[in-house]
């Protein structure tokens, strides 16, 4: 018996804000949508066009106030192949809410609050 990982999830108050953001910071792109007909949710997946897995982004149409991410220890991280124009388009979105030079990596923050961290490709 064999396990792969297939996405993570991440619900989120803005749908619209939320994609212009991950389009924006990381170069997300939407792979597919479930919209049921009573409008009481949104799912949409998105991927790096590189590997399998995907975030999954959910809005409640009910819901009416801030996730609570507890300490926001959770995250999810993501290499780039260019870390410093990485870390120049991050600083200029205003979107790095944490850096840890001694281990080579930042971290940014989403709309709703969830953090992603950002490592260089390593050698």
């Amino acid at each position: 018996m064999a396990f792969k990982f297939v996405h993570n999830n991440f619900n989120v108050r803005d749908l619209d804000k939320s994609l212009q953001f991950y389009q924006e910071a990381l170069g997300l792109t939407e792979t597919r949508r479930i919209r049921p007909e009573d409008g009481s949710f949104e799912i949409v997946y998105l991927g790096d066009g590189q590997s399998e897995h995907l975030l999954e982004l959910t809005w409640l149409r009910d819901w009416d106030r801030p996730y609570d991410l507890g300490d926001n220890e959770f995250h999810l991280a993501l290499e780039t192949d260019d870390y410093a124009a990485a870390h120049q388009k991050h600083e200029k979105m205003g979107c790095i809410c944490y850096e840890n030079p001694g281990m080579g990596i930042y971290f940014i923050e989403d709309p709703d609050s969830y953090w992603i961290e950002i490592v260089p490709k390593r050698k």
